[in-house]
């Protein structure tokens, strides 16, 4: 079986974004140098300090942080160490050279100086699609060839906690669920294993045997899924009537599958 909406998705990724910046009028020229010349670019919000912005994002899930350094209740650095395992990529712009190396050590994409060349931020963003991209493909390419095969390889998965070692059948996994480092993983069996493992390294154990991360938080075995509901954002129901959140930049892609799924 095809997923065409795959490939449309691998070509057409738009850059959910977040402008962050404590001067109103340098988050207004950002925003217009963006629709100027990054029409790949989509701004869904704007921020001033780190309560603000971080409410935006855990609200809205970007796909890109344009971040300055100092902002009105601390610092862009104050903010990313409130993510975890941030799946949000970074351009710091800034009028502070003297923090350039420290940005690059907390994984950011670019450093760009004030005044802002719209040259320089359009192939700051270049570069943040083609990695955003990238990682989409790979997913995408993953989750595409297990939902063709039908040998799913090993059919089990070893979990350890601190009292126990697991062994569980992939498909017997319903969801796993993030609560900032540890995750909970729930079964068919009613059994909730809570683990020190992040979310992140189940998506990469489970994504050859039919799993997707819907949420940041949230990652579930798509033979389970009972319906989707539109309501409050979108959200699905699965066989043990859990009801998972569906983040907004994910939902194109669930509902785009389980189209394919379903034969239309």
């Amino acid at each position: 079986m095809n997923f065409p909406i795959f490939e449309k998705i691998k070509k057409t990724k738009m850059l959910k974004t977040i402008i962050i910046d404590d001067e109103e009028h340098v988050r207004k020229t950002l925003g217009k140098f963006l629709k100027k010349y990054c029409p790949q670019v989509i701004v869904t919000g704007e921020a001033a300090g780190v309560a603000e912005a971080r409410e935006l994002i855990n609200r809205q899930h970007p796909d890109l942080l344009l971040l300055d350094i100092e902002l009105e209740d601390g610092t862009g650095f104050d903010l990313l160490k409130k993510f975890e395992h941030p799946d949000f990529k970074v351009i710091f712009i800034t009028a502070h050279n003297q923090f350039a190396i420290r940005a690059f050590k907390v994984s950011a994409l670019d450093f760009i100086l004030k005044p802002v060349n719209p040259e320089e931020l359009a192939e700051a963003v270049e570069k943040a699609q083609q990695v955003v991209q990238n990682e989409l493909r790979l997913k995408l390419d993953a989750l595409e060839t297990n939902l063709q095969s039908e040998d799913r390889q090993c059919k089990k998965i070893v979990i350890k906690t601190s009292e126990s070692i697991h062994l569980l059948d992939k498909d017997n996994i319903t969801h796993c669920e993030s609560d900032g480092s540890y995750c909970t993983v729930y079964t068919t069996e009613g059994a909730e294993i809570v683990t020190s493992k992040p979310v992140k390294d189940f998506d990469e154990m489970l994504a050859g045997a039919g799993f997707y991360r819907v949420h940041r938080s949230f990652l579930i075995n798509l033979a389970h899924i009972k319906r989707f509901d539109k309501a409050e954002g979108g959200c699905v129901i699965l066989s043990n009537d859990h009801k998972i959140p569906v983040a907004s930049r994910k939902r194109e892609i669930l509902l785009g599958l389980l189209d394919e799924l379903a034969g239309k």
